[in-house]
C-alpha cells in the first residue's frame, strides 16, 4: 500500500480523505492557499505545502504546483477530491508521466467521460439514450442564441468542464441566453480553466438520479445503487438520499446495468457516477458522468457499509475489487448540505466567521444515526473564494420515514452563528408532506417556494414550544435578578398569538396551564442558562431543541423553520403593549442594494441613465458564482456608489434612483 498520499484539495473533502488514510496507516500531505493557512485540513495533515494566493486559478488549479509538492514531500500518489483538478485528464496524465499515482480513473476514461461534450458524443456512439441538444463547442453569444432557438426553449447552458452546480444556467428565452451564456463562460473559465460551453434541452419537472460505480484496473466494475439528488437550487444539489423513492428493482437494475456498461466501455477504474435525468414514469436518459468522487458519496457509504475513499485508494494501488456481488441496500440515508448562504435572501452566498459552530454529536441516536462531514471549526472563516458549503449532515435509519425524522432532529441540534446559513430551509423541507411522500423533482424548490423562502408559520406544537421556552427563560432570568417568579402571565407569540398562562414549578420541571384552551404543557428535562444560544428539553414527552436570542423585548425563538419574537408580560404590561403603534419599515425602493458580500464584476448603469424594472444593473461575484442584480422599479440613476473591481458588503447601497 502507499506510504504517503498528497491531497490536492481543501475543506471537508480533504479532511474526509485524511480520516481514511489515518485508518489505513497512510501519511498525508495537504496543499493549501493563503486563505486556508489555518484550516482544519492543514492542522490534521502530517505535512503541508503552501501553493499560493487564495484564487483557485493561482493555487489549487495549478498542476505544476501540485506536482512540485509531491516531489518535495515524496508523496507516491495524489487524491484530487472533487472539483479543482479532479476531472482534468491533462493533470492525470502529468501525474503518470512523473511517476505519481493519480487516485482516480485513467486519463483516457476522464477524457472520454469527464468532459461533458465528449461524454455526450461517446454516449451517443454507444447507443445510450441522451437528452436532445447541440453536442459541440459554441463560438459566441450569437451562436448560442441560434442554437437555443433551434432546440426550442427552455434550454440548459452548461460548461463542458463543469461540475458542482457551477457553470450552468437554464434559459427560458432569448434574453436569458444573451445574459446567461457570457456569465456561464466566465464562471467556467474562473472555476475550471476551461470556457467551452454546450447547450441541451431542459426537461421540465425531471428527477435527478445517479448511479455510483466502482472499477478496478482488472476490468471489474460494479454499480453501488443509486442516489436521488432532485432537491436543487441554482442547479446545485442541496439534499440527497439513497436509495431513491422513485425506483423499483427493475428500474434500478436497468440503470445500474447501463452505468456499468458505459464505464466498462472506457475501461473505468475508480469511483465514478453516471448521472441520469429521470421522468416520473421511471423513464431515464444519460446526462453525464462525473469521473471523480461525488460530494454526496456518504449516503452510499451509509447504505452499503463501504468506504469509497478506501476503495479508490486500493483500486489506484492495483488491487482487485473486493466487494460482495450480492451486496444489498441496508436502510435509508439522507444528506443535507449545510451552506453559508441566506435562504431568506434567495440563497445568496453569505461569507464571514463561524462565531459559533456547534453541530450535533455523531453516532447512534434514538432510532437513527448521525454523521457530519466537515472541514471547519468554530472560529474559522468562510471566504468568498471557494464553495460556500460548511458541512454535510447525514442521517441513517432502517426506513426513509425514520431517516427523515432523524434529519429533522439533527438539524434542530445544529447551531451556527456569524453568517447566514440554510439550516432553517433544510428543516422546512424535512417537515413538508410532499418531501415525506417522495414526490420529488428538480423543480421542487421553485414549486414549493415560488416567492422565495421566508420561514414557515409555527405549527400548534411549535407555538406550544415557544410559549413554554419563553416562560422558562423568563423565570430563570427573574430568579437570577432576585425577583420572585410570578405564576400568571400573558405570552405573545409573534404579533397575532396571545396566551394567558398559569405556571406551576415542580423542581426543575414546569407545568404551564393554557387558561383559554383548557390544556396543560409539561416542560421537563430542559437545559438553558442566560447567554446560551440553544434551549433543549421535552414538551409533553417530545424532545426538542430551539435556537434562542434576546431581543429588544423578550426573545427571538426558532424551532426548525418557524421563528417568532416571544414576550412574557404581566397582564398590565400586556395591555399597554397592545396599544403601541407598529414601527414603519424604511423605504428602500429607490435603492439597489447588494444582497451579499462580493466583488463587482461589472457596473452596467451610469449617472443619469433611465432604467426600467427588471433591467440589469450590475453583476456581483461571490463564491465562484456570478449574480445578476436587477432594478426592482423604474427610475433615473441619481448615484452610482461602486465600480468594477470594488469589494462590496451585504446591504451596501450600489445605485440610487431619483
Amino acid at each position: 500500500m502507499f506510504s504517503k498520499i498528497l491531497i490536492a484539495n481543501r475543506g471537508e473533502i480533504a479532511v474526509r480523505v485524511i480520516k481514511t488514510c489515518r485508518r489505513l496507516g497512510i501519511k498525508t500531505v495537504v496543499v493549501y492557499s493563503e486563505a486556508d493557512a489555518d484550516s482544519m485540513a492543514v492542522e490534521m495533515a502530517d505535512e503541508t505545502v503552501f501553493i499560493g494566493p487564495a484564487p483557485a486559478a493561482q493555487s489549487y488549479l495549478v498542476a505544476d504546483k501540485i506536482i512540485a509538492a509531491c516531489k518535495e514531500t515524496g508523496a507516491e500518489a495524489v487524491h484530487p477530491g472533487f472539483g479543482f483538478l479532479s476531472e482534468n485528464a491533462g493533470f492525470a496524465q502529468r501525474c503518470a508521466d512523473e511517476g505519481i499515482v493519480f487516485i482516480g480513473p485513467n486519463p483516457g476514461a476522464i477524457s472520454a467521460m469527464g468532459d461533458k461534450i465528449e461524454s455526450k458524443k461517446f454516449a451517443q456512439a454507444a447507443n445510450v439514450s441522451c437528452v436532445p441538444g447541440y453536442i459541440g463547442e459554441i463560438a459566441d453569444t450569437a451562436h448560442a442564441v441560434k442554437i437555443g432557438e433551434e432546440i426550442g426553449y427552455p434550454v440548459m447552458i452548461k460548461a463542458s468542464a463543469g461540475g458542482g452546480g457551477k457553470g450552468i444556467r437554464v434559459a427560458w428565452n432569448r434574453k436569458d441566453v444573451e445574459e446567461g451564456f457570457p456569465a456561464v463562460r466566465s464562471e467556467a473559465k474562473a472555476s475550471f480553466g476551461d470556457d467551452r460551453i454546450f447547450i441541451e434541452k431542459f426537461i421540465t419537472s425531471p428527477r435527478h438520479i445517479e448511479i455510483q460505480v466502482m472499477g478496478d484496473k482488472h476490468g471489474n466494475v460494479v454499480a453501488l445503487f443509486e442516489r436521488e439528488c432532485s432537491i436543487q437550487r441554482r442547479n446545485q444539489k442541496v439534499i440527497e438520499e439513497a436509495p431513491s423513492p422513485l425506483l423499483d428493482e427493475k428500474t434500478r437494475k436497468a440503470m445500474g446495468d447501463q452505468a456499468v456498461a458505459l464505464a466498462k466501455a472506457v475501461n473505468y477504474d475508480s469511483a465514478g457516477t453516471v448521472e441520469f435525468v429521470a421522468g416520473q414514469d421511471k423513464s431515464f436518459y444519460f446526462l453525464e458522468m462525473n469521473t471523480r468522487l461525488q460530494v454526496e458519496h456518504p449516503v452510499t457509504e451509509l447504505i452499503t457499509g463501504l468506504d469509497l475513499v478506501e476503495q479508490m485508494i486500493r483500486s489506484a494501488y492495483g488491487e482487485k475489487l473486493n466487494i460482495d456481488k450480492n451486496l444489498k441496500i441496508n436502510g435509508w440515508a439522507i444528506e443535507s448540505r449545510i451552506y453559508a448562504e441566506d435562504p431568506y435572501r434567495k440563497f445568496l452566498p453569505s461569507i464571514g466567521r463561524l462565531v459559533r459552530y456547534n453541530p450535533p454529536a455523531e453516532g447512534e441516536r434514538d432510532g437513527y444515526t448521525v454523521r457530519n462531514d466537515a472541514g471547519v471549526r468554530e472560529g474559522d472563516e468562510i471566504s468568498m473564494f471557494y464553495d460556500p458549503m460548511i458541512s454535510k449532515l447525514c442521517t441513517w435509519a432502517p426506513t426513509r420515514e425514520a431517516a427523515i425524522a432523524g434529519m429533522g432532529r439533527a438539524l434542530e441540534d445544529f447551531h451556527i452563528e456569524g453568517l447566514g446559513h440554510n439550516i432553517p430551509f433544510l428543516a422546512a423541507v424535512m417537515d413538508q408532506e410532499r418531501y415525506k411522500s417522495g414526490a420529488l423533482s428538480t423543480n421542487y424548490i421553485v414549486d414549493e417556494f415560488p416567492e422565495g423562502f421566508s420561514g414557515t408559520a409555527p405549527t400548534p406544537f411549535q407555538t406550544d414550544v415557544m410559549t413554554a421556552v419563553a416562560v422558562a427563560m423568563h423565570r430563570i432570568q427573574s430568579t437570577r435578578l432576585g425577583q420572585k417568579p410570578r405564576d400568571a402571565w400573558q405570552v405573545f407569540v409573534g404579533k397575532a398569538e396571545k396566551r394567558s398562562v398559569a405556571v406551576t414549578a415542580s423542581g426543575h420541571d414546569l407545568s404551564i396551564e393554557l387558561n383559554d384552551e383548557g390544556r396543560t404543557l409539561a416542560l421537563d428535562r430542559y437545559d438553558w442558562r442566560p447567554g446560551s444560544a440553544t434551549f433543549r428539553g421535552k414538551l409533553n414527552g417530545v424532545p426538542f431543541t430551539v435556537e434562542v436570542r434576546p431581543a429588544n423585548e423578550g426573545f427571538v425563538i426558532r424551532h426548525r423553520a418557524a421563528k417568532r419574537q416571544v414576550l412574557v408580560l404581566t397582564p398590565m404590561s400586556a395591555e399597554l403593549h397592545e396599544r403601541l403603534p407598529e414601527k414603519e419599515a424604511a423605504d428602500t425602493s429607490r435603492m439597489v442594494i447588494s444582497p451579499m458580500p462580493g466583488l463587482v464584476v461589472s457596473m452596467d448603469v451610469v449617472l443619469g441613465q433611465e432604467v426600467k424594472e427588471g433591467e440589469q444593473v450590475c453583476i456581483i461575484e461571490a463564491m465562484k458564482m456570478q449574480n445578476i442584480i436587477r432594478a426592482e422599479r423604474d427610475g433615473t440613476v441619481k448615484a452610482v456608489n461602486a465600480k468594477s473591481g470594488d469589494p462590496v458588503a451585504a446591504d451596501e447601497v450600489l445605485v440610487e434612483f431619483g
